[in-house]
């Protein structure tokens, strides 16, 4: 499927201030990029780089006064959720090493305090998808979706005892305990065509079988209509824009994912 895709986001700068953005989707085995634009009002030099993860990042310094910048792209991405039941587990040694880094606790994804909850939710299914599958079942059921209640990065312990939270949130616990059961895991940002309401969203993905394997707590079934933007350990690594200098909150922001066959 088709999908264009759009976010903008609008600031009020009262110094100079150095920003890094993560706004602009890139291809891979999964998704398309056909097209894409970035502009920022009022205009200022814009440099692009990729990060560790690979993920394209935009960097440049806001004037003072008002500041927006302004994402598209036009994509093509799978309509349906690939599934892989009964897919197995790969044994530590047999992981690339490039994986490796998705397996140890991370600032908002503690594995290492979570290794018995894992193994007692999973202790019924089989190494691989099946425990995947049903630790995302497990959060759907048992930690309320809630959006808009966080408006910073919650761990997956905080999440654990608060029973709620926002899409990050609930894909910090996915992650965390998937490592917890040495499945290489990782935090997914960008976009859901048909997400309610409609907003940025998170996700996790599990490393099963070969491949990685998108897993969305807040969905019901699985789902494809996804873009990604940036992959990362956690929501450290993912962030839409980080800046730096004093605290500084969008006014607006509005984002859209349309359907273009």
């Amino acid at each position: 499927m088709w999908l264009t895709t759009h976010c903008r986001i609008d600031f009020q700068v009262g110094l100079p201030t150095p920003f890094i953005f993560m706004l602009r989707p890139g291809s891979d085995d999964r998704q398309w990029v056909a097209e894409d634009a970035l502009s920022v009002e009022p205009a200022v030099p814009v440099t692009e780089y990729r990060d560790t993860f690979g993920n394209r990042c935009q960097r440049l310094v806001a004037d003072p006064g008002p500041f927006s910048i302004d994402a598209r792209a036009r994509v093509r991405t799978a309509a349906s959720a690939a599934t892989a039941p009964g897919a197995p587990f790969v044994p530590v040694p047999d992981l690339p090493a490039s994986l490796l880094g998705y397996l140890i606790a991370s600032r908002y994804c503690e594995a290492d305090r979570l290794g018995d909850r894992a193994r007692h939710l999973v202790a019924n299914e089989w190494p691989g998808y099946d425990q995947v599958r049903r630790i995302n079942d497990w959060i759907r059921a048992e930690i309320a979706y809630r959006p808009g209640t966080s408006n910073v990065p919650v761990s997956a312990l905080e999440t654990l005892a608060r029973g709620q939270g926002v899409c990050r949130d609930l894909a910090h616990l996915g992650v965390a305990l998937c490592r917890a059961l040495t499945i290489p895991a990782r935090l997914v940002v960008g976009y859901l065509h048909g997400l309610e309401p409609m907003d940025m969203h998170a996700w996790f993905e599990a490393w099963v079988g070969g491949r990685w394997y998108a897993f969305d707590p807040t969905q019901a079934e699985p789902r494809g209509g996804r873009v990604a933007i940036a992959y990362g350990h956690d929501a450290g690594d993912v962030a839409l824009f980080t800046q730096f200098g004093p605290s500084l909150a969008p006014t607006a922001m509005t984002v859209s994912v349309e359907r273009c066959d």
